[in-house]
């Protein structure tokens, strides 16, 4: 009887030395719920285990040490797993360091905390603005953790509490998303519009414009002092024309109660932009749109959504880590999707911004990064990767339908991409 236990318990060793590691391979063939996948690793990373990212190993895979919660935890979530031997594993880090192979294996060593910028009045219990936020469904959906801040909290200098912040769907010019001709006799508009006004007022600010001004400028310190900023759609390009405005006033009457600038585009200032040079305002405010960042509508109107895509850029594992963890994917032609701000006219790119995404034929980049101090800034145009044109009021995409989603995926990769850094922080 003693023999039989002792071979027992050899056996139960010998298997718990040999099944070591869990993979979560994230190619197209092998994975079922590529997005759930960030969030395991997420929630690895808040137990305390360190996880490995496997740059262009099989999609971008991940893998950590196996344990049984970690083993039922994918099972629990519908995420695709590989239970394999501590050899196994090492033998495919060896492989990945073949410098001839354009792979590379980085450690992901703690999970950030995650803020998102969006209004108190827009949240789950008392939504005002009519449209939804691509990042805040697909955390919710990965089951990745974060909070919601807006300006009161910005100016509190609360933003130091946060690895990550997201930029929502949000104009910083303080033109309520130039909607005035379509939607400023709709209640949901007056009443943002009126909240908005109030908030600024209980700030210490006579305008919506100048609250946001001050609110950029401590988004700015944030990421300069060793923050990671993601925006998308319409928070990029506003947020860029709002720093170069800084010195004038390109709000018009029905905005902020008096007349704009006459000469606010000799005065914007393009030196303190992250992304953007040399662009024209539109000064219309009765036309949708900023400025001509945004490619112009003519252009984009000889694609149709079937045939409108954009192609991610291949970049080196090894020497080029950062970019080639934020383009991970099972795919490198990704759907195009519309929004406020679709795409970028690279004409109006700074030369030291990184193009990750574009659309060659039409010389539109869709997706950004760049460095400002210590920290990271990521802008990604359109507003819903697996809905091409969605208007206000439209439903919430469900992701039940797109566990797979590329699109999705790039914003992810911006969620983990802080826990494989350590920070350092300005002081």
């Amino acid at each position: 009887m003693k023999f039989i236990v002792l071979v027992f318990f050899i056996l139960v060793m010998t298997m718990s030395v040999e099944a070591s590691y869990i993979l979560l391979p994230m190619d197209e063939e092998s994975q079922t719920e590529h997005l759930k996948a960030y969030g395991i690793t997420y929630w690895v990373l808040e137990k305390g285990v360190e996880a490995y990212w496997l740059l262009n190993y099989k999609g971008g895979s991940f893998a950590f040490e196996h344990t049984p919660s970690i083993e039922a935890e994918c099972k629990i979530r519908g995420v695709n797993y590989q239970v394999i031997p501590n050899a196994k594993f090492a033998s495919i880090r060896q492989d990945i360091a073949d410098p001839e192979k354009n792979q590379e294996v980085i450690k992901l060593e703690k999970a950030p905390k995650i803020a998102v910028y969006t209004p108190p009045f827009n949240q789950r219990g008392e939504k005002i603005q009519p449209w939804d936020d691509a990042v805040t469904m697909v955390l919710t959906y990965a089951e990745i953790p974060y909070e919601t801040i807006y300006d009161r909290e910005v100016l509190e200098d609360k933003l130091a509490q946060y690895d990550w912040l997201h930029l929502h769907h949000e104009d910083f010019t303080g033109q309520y998303g130039k909607f005035y001709r379509s939607y400023h006799t709709q209640l949901w508009y007056q009443e943002n519009q009126r909240k908005m006004e109030e908030l600024a007022k209980s700030l210490g600010f006579a305008k919506v414009s100048k609250l946001k001004l001050a609110v950029i400028g401590k988004i700015k310190d944030y990421v300069e002092g060793g923050g990671f900023m993601f925006a998308m759609c319409s928070a990029t390009d506003s947020y860029d024309i709002a720093l170069a405005a800084a010195g004038t006033d390109i709000c018009d009457v029905m905005y902020d109660g008096d007349a704009k600038d006459p000469n606010c585009q000799s005065k914007l200032d393009f030196s303190q932009t992250f992304a953007f040079k040399d662009f024209i305002l539109e000064v219309n405010p009765l036309e949708y749109e900023y400025s001509t960042i945004d490619m112009a509508p003519s252009k984009r109107r000889q694609l149709k959504p079937e045939s409108d895509y954009f192609t991610l850029f291949d970049f080196s594992a090894k020497w080029d880590p950062i970019p080639t963890m934020l383009t991970q994917n099972h795919t490198r032609t990704i759907k195009g999707f519309m929004g406020q701000t679709t795409a970028y006219d690279r004409n109006y790119v700074k030369s030291e911004v990184l193009v990750m995404g574009q659309n060659k034929s039409l010389n539109e980049a869709r997706y950004l990064h760049g460095t400002a101090g210590y920290g990271t800034w990521t802008f990604y145009g359109g507003h819903d990767p697996e809905d091409y044109r969605h208007y206000v009021n439209d439903p919430e995409t469900d992701l039940n339908l797109h566990p797979k989603s590329p699109g999705y995926r790039l914003i992810l990769n911006n969620v983990l991409f802080p826990a494989a850094k350590k920070k350092k922080r300005k002081t």
